[in-house]
């Protein structure tokens, strides 16, 4: 396996290989059907960047020209972070494509030598070059030791692979809304619920189901449903959901990836649930956490989530509002 190491060889190579993806995509109009990426084609595209970060040779990923990349939620070349130090991928997959905007988004694992995390991604692609990439790298050695992930449990979940019958599917604009309607329960979260929740709704965080699972001791509600959680107003100490994006949504099949921001003053101790129970925060100190996070959709109704979150300083701005 060739070994690409960050620094002046990596700068010099990546910008003749920038030069010659620029000559080579300079003359292609933007949005040319000729050049439109299709499901196949982005998933294609997702499968050589995939392909070039385990082996360490960005040069054989067709990235444009002033390509922008982000690891969690920090602006960095090509060839830094990650693809320094990761010993390979795991088996889980978990892909989403959005033709219309040309974003294709990806869940999986990634191994580096003393440790194995869960990861998310997300592509920009436009005439089939790659103009952004973002990735959020779950590390959890970390991670805040107050809080005690269980084992994580990534498996395939078919629902997220499967299109919706097309009495059960929402324009773009509707399944935002639902999405973002979600962050708007999480924030200052009172028991008022702002979207609708499937009866069957899960919801897996950072490779651990959160809902409906009795293991989890980060909060005092690990056992009940989505709908439940928000309905006892349990995430009252989630003060903002701020820098929200979603850059990605796939009508089909119901889902959409979005980005953003929980921040946590850490100033709230003991509070009340909507049952009339006292419990304390989990969260007492300044920070917040950055997140790429998927939703299904179904009939109008969140069925499944599945995020990866990394803790960053309170009130980081994001590299992505600038642009």
């Amino acid at each position: 396996m060739t070994r690409f190491r960050p620094g002046a060889v990596l700068l010099f190579c990546f910008t003749v290989f920038s030069a010659v993806s620029a000559a080579q995509t300079a003359h292609l109009p933007a949005g040319d059907p000729a050049f439109a990426c299709n499901r196949e084609c982005l998933e294609g595209i997702l499968q050589q960047y995939l392909d070039g970060l385990a082996s360490k040779r960005p040069e054989q990923v067709p990235f444009a020209q002033g390509i922008r990349y982000t690891e969690n939620n920090v602006e960095m070349p090509i060839g830094e972070g990650v693809w320094g130090t990761i010993a390979g991928l795991g088996d889980y997959r978990l892909t989403v494509a959005d033709i219309e905007q040309g974003q294709v988004g990806f869940y999986g694992l990634l191994h580096e030598p003393k440790s194995s995390s869960p990861f998310a991604l997300r592509l920009k692609v436009v005439n089939k070059r790659i103009t952004e990439a973002e990735i959020v790298v779950l590390r959890y050695q970390d991670e805040p030791k107050g809080i005690v992930w269980p084992e994580p449990t990534l498996e395939y979940k078919p629902l997220f692979h499967q299109d919706l019958p097309p009495a059960a599917r929402r324009e773009r604009a509707r399944l935002i809304s639902i999405a973002d309607g979600y962050f708007d329960t999480l924030q200052l979260n009172d028991g008022t619920l702002f979207t609708q929740f499937h009866p069957q709704c899960n919801r897996i965080e950072n490779g651990t189901q959160t809902t409906n699972n009795t293991k989890v001791a980060i909060t005092s509600v690990g056992s009940l449903g989505c709908e439940e959680q928000f309905k006892l107003g349990n995430y009252r100490y989630d003060d903002r959901l701020r820098g929200r994006r979603f850059p990605l949504v796939d009508v089909d099949r119901g889902l959409v990836m979005a980005g953003g921001f929980i921040d946590h003053s850490g100033r709230m101790g003991r509070y009340t649930l909507t049952d009339g129970r006292e419990v304390d925060s989990p969260i007492r100190y300044p920070h917040s956490f950055y997140l790429l996070e998927l939703f299904k959709i179904d009939d109008g109704r969140i069925r499944q989530i599945e995020a990866v979150f990394v803790t960053v300083p309170y009130l980081m701005p994001s590299p992505w509002d600038k642009h």
